[in-house]
């Protein structure tokens, strides 16, 4: 009786750890929910030429990526880093598993203010394709009228 009383705590409490692991990325990605669209970019290594050209493409634009709320997030191999915004709490592990993205795997993921993801390229975007997107989406309609 006594073993299996340890062995029913042992399986909550090994629930309960991977409840808050799975639960993690979603989170986190909530305190960005609402204030900012996180434009993601996923490359398995810094030397990778497309983060490159992403990056270069977005900073031609600072003003409209502050006019839209954006906070660009490149992960890269084990690191996170943020532009634009909150610095992340978030590890790349959890940000891979959270978008299905594997770590070999170079990809680019608009998600929206409601934590959707609303735009999703295995190859760099433009910012004329992201803006689009974004200005399409009701919310920002509304943002826009109300300035």
């Amino acid at each position: 009786m006594k073993q299996k009383l340890v062995l029913a705590n042992v399986t909550v409490g090994i629930a309960l750890v991977c409840s808050q692991l799975v639960a993690t990325p979603a989170a986190a990605m909530s305190e960005l929910r609402w204030t900012y669209r996180p434009v993601l970019i996923f490359a398995p290594t810094v030397s990778d030429a497309r983060v490159g050209q992403q990056m270069n493409a977005l900073a031609t634009e600072r003003a409209g990526l502050t006019a839209r709320d954006i906070v660009v997030m490149t992960i890269v191999s084990g690191s996170v880093s943020a532009q634009g915004g909150p610095r992340s709490k978030l590890s790349a592990a959890s940000l891979r598993a959270r978008f299905g993205v594997g770590p070999s795997e170079f990809r680019v993921i608009l998600v929206g203010k409601d934590g959707g993801t609303k735009l999703s390229s295995g190859a760099p975007v433009t910012v004329q394709r992201l803006f689009a997107t974004i200005d399409a989406m009701p919310m920002r309609r509304l943002e826009m009228r109300n300035k």
